[in-house]
């Protein structure tokens, strides 16, 4: 389940994680990691033996394999789980005490793990929440959320958010009608928390010939979108996610959402209880990578696997290297 991206566990697949978590376990979908060493040599992880999984999208194999790759470093005897097939089954096996590290984001804490619909748009109080609630119901600790936030948000071409002026999501509300045109996919125009209640945040409900009309409304595919968005046709405005690699590889301008209208999706490394206690290192190891993350470098590194076609493993090692966390 990624960031807001993947939200709908069907039964039918529900049914598979159910069949996969049984037994054996999980089964690595995405190879192995590199090895590696701390660069002064320390070992302060020397006897631990960690599972790390990862959901199967771009960005979680990605964390995945940073983590797997300088926890090793660090001493630890690593299982490689990254690539979790399914949406649900590195949830399930954390909660199953078949898998120790996972990167998660907030917003699907609060959304999907916990069914809450209050909007909190501050993402420290957010984490805040989703923090305690997992610590009290399942002895998880979600750590120190990272400075990358894989949220919904709307993007324009740069030619045209300078010819519109538009660098927030009120200023395309201050634009006139013609000019209010969207493109996106049918799973957030449908959403109770998408599109159309943005519309309404900002002051220019849907079907409405002052707001926006349903003609100024394209509906396609998520991965057309961006394509569409970067020729400004039949678009002005499309939906995107804000760490997604194409936002840069397209020179696309992330509209500001002034009105904190999208709950903020921060990613968070998430540690059993039980193992934390006994690796209590492992705090400042995972703030250590935390601490470098952000929402430009996110889309780096995924476009380097989306749109260079390059294996996570060789891009989460080059960067660990690139910042001397790893030699």
């Amino acid at each position: 389940m990624r960031s807001p991206r993947a939200r709908v566990v069907t039964m039918l697949s529900a049914l598979v994680v159910a069949a996969m978590l049984a037994g054996c376990g999980l089964v690595s979908s995405s190879g192995t990691f590199h090895d590696a060493r701390l660069p002064d040599g320390a070992r302060p992880l020397d006897g631990a033996k960690l599972v790390v999984t990862s959901k199967s999208f771009t960005e979680g194999v990605l964390l995945g394999k940073i983590t797997a790759t300088y926890l090793a470093a660090a001493g630890a005897d690593v299982t490689d789980l990254t690539g979790a097939p399914g949406s649900a089954s590195s949830r399930q096996a954390q909660l199953n005490g078949d898998a120790d590290v996972l990167w998660e984001y907030t917003g699907t804490g609060w959304v999907n793990y916990h069914n809450q619909t209050e909007t909190i748009s501050d993402p420290r109080e957010l984490w805040q929440r989703v923090h305690d609630i997992e610590k009290r119901d399942h002895e998880l600790e979600w750590l120190p959320p990272a400075e990358f936030n894989d949220t919904y948000a709307f993007g324009a071409s740069t030619p045209t958010a300078e010819r519109l002026k538009a660098r927030s999501l009120s200023d395309v509300a201050a634009l006139p009608v013609p000019d209010r045109t969207f493109c996106v996919d049918d799973e957030f125009f449908s959403r109770s928390d998408g599109f159309i209640p943005m519309l309404r945040k900002y002051g220019i409900p849907y079907n409405d010939p002052n707001g926006v009309p349903s003609g100024n409304v394209t509906r396609m595919d998520a991965g057309v979108v961006y394509t569409a968005t970067a020729k400004s046709a039949p678009c002005n405005f499309g939906m995107i996610y804000t760490t997604d690699g194409r936002v840069k590889n397209l020179d696309l301008v992330v509209l500001d959402d002034d009105e904190k209208f999208f709950l903020p999706y921060s990613g968070t490394a998430v540690v059993r209880g039980a193992i934390i206690d006994r690796y209590p290192q492992l705090r400042t190891l995972l703030g250590t990578i935390s601490e470098h993350l952000t929402d430009e470098l996110m889309q780096d590194l995924n476009g380097r696997v989306d749109i260079d076609g390059e294996d996570p493993a060789d891009v989460a090692y080059d960067w660990l290297k690139s910042e001397k966390l790893i030699r």
